[in-house]
């Protein structure tokens, strides 16, 4: 069965127009067209996933990554909007340049190819998936987590039904519905079958996708973000990004997991950070290095919706999904520096400072594919900063690092017109 899927997505690929023809614009409005038609239908489908991962005791800050809402097809149908505009810029061939006299050159984008998505619980992916891959002229095999199996067999309906509306072929996108694990590691195995393979998720699914396979990856790391407060920052300013780079999506892959200090001013810090957590709407937790004082109120913070606890060393390193925030402690900014390197996950990192000085020190020895300065790790996304519509955000090297937009979707063909000439 995988076989024959395999195959029809690289004959798909065969069978596809060339990048940049108007099917691809039609797609994104088609699908737009086709989420909007099915939605009570996608939210039936999805309200059983959900149930069924609450009835299995799933915790809920995991459940709620399950949930579609109704924000969500509003986010979903602009993205396809999104796409549709940037296409035509992001498609269109580079210019011509002569070359030595006999002749020019030009690039001509083409797609990668069939594109191996492999991610775990958020349904938007699936779409997110089958938009920019399909929009660019790759295929795209989708496999989600069995905790979303209902709602993604009606997001596939939908992305068919897109792609035969379009004229494009339907195997350009394929949601696996399949579990069973051995058709996974069949694919990883297949470079003759898949040309790119994109894990979304945390850190064990993409080791695994990364030493299971010779496949190449755009991988996006785990999100062991830190956020680095020099004694020069506006401290709060800094409690301010600290909050925001947490709490608006605590299981986002550029969420802050840790403040790292500067000792001189850490007790200051820590003071303007609970005031903000206590003011933000919601529950706060704050793990404290125990070198600071604790808490004066502990119940009356607790009845502002903050809670502490003791920061222990098995925290560094670690992913939090949960509306956590971890405060250490360091004597400077080189001490700042050592534990990236250590702990960090190579996503996300930042700096608070007023001392520009110390903002080029830093942004010279941390290496992450963003690095922030005086401001939210959650401007690390490729709408936000102004890259267009992003399928991941990836922490390897080569060919992308940071936004994976829809140029990173595609790859380069030379076009050289010779007018005769020979190789001397």
């Amino acid at each position: 069965m995988i076989e024959e899927v395999a195959r029809a997505a690289r004959e798909a690929c065969v069978q596809a127009p060339p990048v940049g023809a108007p099917a691809y614009r039609q797609y994104c409005l088609r699908l737009g067209e086709q989420l909007r038609l099915r939605w009570p239908r996608i939210r039936k489908a999805n309200e059983e996933d959900v149930a069924a991962a609450e009835r299995r005791g799933m915790p809920p800050t995991l459940v709620d990554r399950l949930r579609l809402r109704d924000a969500h097809l509003e986010l979903l149908t602009r993205l396809t909007e999104q796409v549709h505009e940037a296409l035509p810029e992001v498609t269109a061939p580079g210019p011509e340049t002569s070359v030595a006299g006999w002749g020019s050159r030009r690039p001509v984008r083409k797609p990668l190819g069939v594109v191996l998505m492999v991610y775990e619980a958020r349904p938007t992916a699936t779409v997110e998936g089958a938009l920019l891959c399909v929009a660019t002229g790759n295929a795209v095999l989708l496999r989600g987590g069995k905790e979303i199996a209902a709602t993604n067999a009606e997001l596939g309906e939908a992305i068919r039904a897109a792609c035969a509306q379009a004229g494009l072929p339907q195997a350009l996108a394929t949601v696996l519905d399949d579990p069973d694990r051995s058709q996974l590691r069949w694919l990883l195995a297949r470079p003759d079958v898949v040309d790119v393979l994109v894990p979304r998720g945390g850190p064990s699914l993409v080791d695994y996708c990364r030493t299971a396979s010779t496949l190449p990856v755009i991988a996006s790391g785990g999100g062991v973000n830190h956020l680095f407060v020099h004694a020069s920052a506006d401290l709060p300013l800094a409690a301010s990004i600290a909050l925001n780079s947490k709490m608006t999506e605590p299981t986002a892959c550029n969420a802050l997991e840790l403040v790292l200090v500067e000792r001189s001013v850490a007790e200051r810090f820590v003071e303007h950070l609970r005031t903000a957590a206590r003011r933000w709407a919601g529950p706060v937790t704050l793990r404290v290095d125990p070198v600071l004082p604790p808490l004066a109120d502990p119940g009356q913070a607790a009845a502002d919706g903050l809670r502490e606890e003791p920061l222990a060393e098995h925290d560094f390193g670690r992913e939090v999904l949960e509306p956590a925030i971890g405060v250490h402690v360091v004597d400077g900014l080189d001490a700042a520096v050592e534990h990236v390197r250590r702990h960090g996950s190579g996503h996300t990192e930042g700096i608070v400072a007023t001392d520009e000085a110390a903002v080029d020190a830093y942004i010279g020895a941390v290496d992450a594919a963003a690095l922030i300065v005086n401001g939210s790790l959650r401007l690390h996304d490729g709408p936000t900063m102004g890259l267009g519509p992003e399928l991941s955000i990836s922490t390897g090297r080569l060919h992308v690092r940071g936004p994976v937009a829809l140029g990173a979707l595609l790859t380069t063909q030379w076009v050289v017109q010779a007018q005769g000439a020979l190789r001397t």
